[in-house]
């Protein structure tokens, strides 16, 4: 039975919230002021502090600030009968789990101590790999073939363009790409194409001569020559002005850079280019000189979006939180929460959401309630998806894969097979097997006719 102390100076008011906590199952133990407070925490045994303002001799701040500093891993409520601003965000900076005015409903204290006292822990997460930041996490078959392509490419020269919706992290498989290779030891130069205004991106990458123009009081060496050696990856290269482009085409071709104003001088870098646009409709289009297109696209490799990798959610979310200070772990109903989201902005808005989660949540254990601000999620995938078996819990993964890849596909079961990367024959097989209703999932017209002429 979790032991509650309730510190406040009002005798009445103790009485109230020990009688509620003894109704929600809880023992508690009461203390008058900071000091008699300071006593009881001494002889142990205290899972969790309810701790008033105002009180006479120590007040209720004050001893927040004994309590972070002697016992950290104490979950500490404030209650203040005069909330301001003020006390509310230093009681928060100083590491109380919530800041509540009284008086405190029976439901809202449930609330607030389902929030404090520790829930069951899941299995330990392996720590993270050496390589932090830019470590390449995911073990689902699009990453694994992501990750073959990778040591394929690594030691080669070869032009290489990286796709995919935007945060899918495309700069990370570019610095992997550089750093098992065998330019490892040399600079990795990255430049966001979309980032620089166009008058300027010439001189950002070719550098230019000291007096080329109005205010070049100083030489400019350009990323191309900071790149000497390494690699230069060239960001969202898809939004770069078609006159920039023909620069480009021409330094990829001669390996010579002229720099504004200056003499040409050879270079030794390998390029790396990345988008998310369609490159291919853009030259369609007359926006990407398509000399250009096959001059970066020699070897493309393509980054499924997060919606497509479901595996790796947990994994990559694990990976984040390591990252991050507290040692926090994921509980079975926030890994849930996480699958069931659609995550629109891929990786980078799941590093967001768990370094949000990391700096707000008290616990060292994530719960739902601590993602609430993602959105609801979807039927597809069960919140109790994680509960049971080994097997049973596949059997629900692969169903709420089947029907996301049928619902993305309009019904076309030939797509839907694509998507998952399987045969169309084994996602029959596996529709039965999991006992779904092969006839009420509507196959569009040409999905049909292409299927009976095969």
């Amino acid at each position: 039975m979790p032991v509650i102390l309730i510190v406040d100076d009002d005798a009445a008011l103790r009485e109230g919230i020990a009688e509620a906590l003894a109704d929600l199952g809880h023992r508690p133990v009461e203390a008058p002021n900071g000091a008699a407070a300071l006593a009881r925490l001494a002889r142990g045994g205290i899972d969790a502090v309810l701790l008033d303002l105002r009180m006479p001799g120590m007040d209720g701040m004050e001893l927040l600030c004994r309590l972070r500093t002697d016992m950290p891993a104490l979950p500490v409520a404030v209650l203040t009968a005069v909330p301001t601003a003020g006390n509310t965000i230093e009681a928060m900076r100083l590491g109380a789990v919530d800041h509540l005015a009284k008086p405190v409903g029976r439901a809202d204290l449930a609330a607030l101590l389902a929030r404090m006292l520790p829930q069951d822990a899941p299995p330990a997460a392996p720590p993270a790999e050496a390589g932090g930041e830019a470590e390449l996490v995911g073990g689902s078959k699009a990453m694994r073939e992501v990750q073959k392509a990778i040591g394929l490419l690594a030691d080669s020269e070869t032009t290489v363009l990286i796709t995919g919706e935007t945060g899918t992290g495309k700069e990370v498989v570019a610095r992997a790409l550089h750093r098992h290779g065998g330019r490892a030891g040399k600079p990795f130069v990255a430049v966001n194409c979309a980032a620089i205004p166009a008058e300027l991106l010439e001189s950002q990458l070719f550098g230019h001569a000291r007096g080329a123009f109005t205010g070049a009081i100083a030489e400019r060496t350009g990323s191309f020559r900071e790149a000497h050696g390494g690699t230069l990856f060239l960001d969202e290269v898809g939004d770069m002005a078609l006159p920039m482009q023909a620069k480009l085409l021409r330094v990829l071709q001669d390996r010579v850079v002229m720099p504004v104003g200056g003499k040409p001088v050879p270079i030794d870098v390998r390029i790396l280019a990345a988008t998310h646009r369609d490159l291919a409709r853009a030259v369609k289009d007359g926006t990407f000189r398509e000399d250009l297109f096959y001059r970066l696209g020699v070897v493309p490799v393509r980054l499924p979006p997060l919606r497509d990798r479901l595996a790796d959610i947990v994994p990559l979310a694990e990976h984040f939180l390591a990252l991050c200070p507290g040692g926090k772990r994921l509980s079975p109903g926030a890994a849930a929460r996480l699958l069931a989201h659609p995550w629109p902005g891929n990786v980078r808005e799941l590093r967001n959401a768990i370094e949000r989660v990391a700096a707000l949540a008290r616990r060292p254990i994530v719960t739902p309630e601590d993602l609430s601000f993602l959105d609801a999620p979807t039927p597809d995938v069960a919140p109790d998806w994680l509960e049971g078996d080994l097997p049973g819990a596949v059997a629900r993964l692969e169903n709420a894969m089947i029907r996301r890849a049928l619902a993305a596909a309009e019904g076309n079961r030939a797509e839907a097979a694509r998507r998952l990367g399987i045969h169309r024959q084994l996602l029959y097989e596996k529709m039965r097997r999991l006992g779904l209703d092969v006839s009420a999932i509507r196959t569009d017209a040409v999905g049909n006719q292409d299927e009976s002429n095969r």
